[in-house]
């Protein structure tokens, strides 16, 4: 199926690496103008590159995440910009550390949950007056499997990952009556810095490229895509329901 987003405004946090970096990709090959966001000038450099090459067009935003009063200004730029946003994909996100709850330290815990889920309630807030002017506004977040099916050791990125999708499903919920469209993903192991960090003896080239991920989620970005406040699956393919069976 061919994506068409000619026209369109995409904002890609985490932009300069992993599956960031190849979801940008994706989207500018697709038509979008996108907005990479990351903290590193070099990765985003290196991605404008690739962008132009490819035929596409980028706006690149070097900031960190942990600084809120950036993410209110980039809305405000945007909507001096644009006077809208059309695709928001949030992934960027630090994994802090693999240890046990107890013993991980106080300062790194709040560094994740800054990173993970305040910066996303503050995209959210920034972002949402800009979402609902688009004709078909799409926001994706990335989660983890760990979020739903939470393992040892794997403590604040788990627990960060669960308030994002809890966060998300009631941002959907709230966008019901408008066309705004919102979803999580939870994009497997893939072949990232991330995944090497939280499992450095796995072999890479076991795992999923991130630019195989990238093609996958680029349908969830489409004005097509109808589903709402589900979280979609990337190594199955499709949405799957958070409600049980009654």
């Amino acid at each position: 199926m061919t994506i068409d987003l000619k026209g369109r405004i995409a904002l890609v946090t985490g932009a300069s690496r992993g599956i960031g970096y190849f979801t940008a990709i994706e989207l500018a090959k697709a038509g979008a103008h996108v907005i990479a966001c990351a903290r590193t000038v070099g990765g985003l450099e290196e991605l404008d590159d690739v962008i132009k090459a490819a035929g596409g067009s980028a706006t690149l935003v070097p900031f960190d995440l942990s600084d809120m009063e950036a993410i209110d200004r980039l809305g405000a730029s945007i909507y001096e910009r644009w006077g809208k946003l059309d695709i928001l994909v949030a992934n960027a996100g630090i994994l802090g550390v693999i240890a046990p709850v107890a013993h991980v330290e106080a300062k790194t815990f709040d560094r994740v949950m800054t990173t993970n889920v305040t910066s996303m309630w503050r995209l959210i807030r920034s972002l949402e007056p800009l979402l609902v002017k688009s004709d078909a506004g799409r926001a994706i977040l990335l989660s983890s499997g760990v979020a739903t099916n939470p393992r040892a050791f794997w403590g604040a990125y788990a627990m960060s990952k669960a308030a994002v999708e809890t966060m998300g499903r009631i941002w959907a919920e709230e966008m019901a009556h408008t066309p705004l469209k919102i979803n999580m993903v939870n994009p497997g192991a893939t072949r990232t810095a991330m995944r090497a960090q939280a499992m450095p003896g796995e072999d890479p080239e076991t795992l999923p490229h991130p630019s195989e991920v990238a093609a996958k989620i680029l349908p969830l970005a489409s004005p097509e895509t109808t589903d709402s406040g589900r979280l979609f699956v990337v190594r199955e393919n499709r949405f799957v329901d958070y409600r049980l069976p009654e």
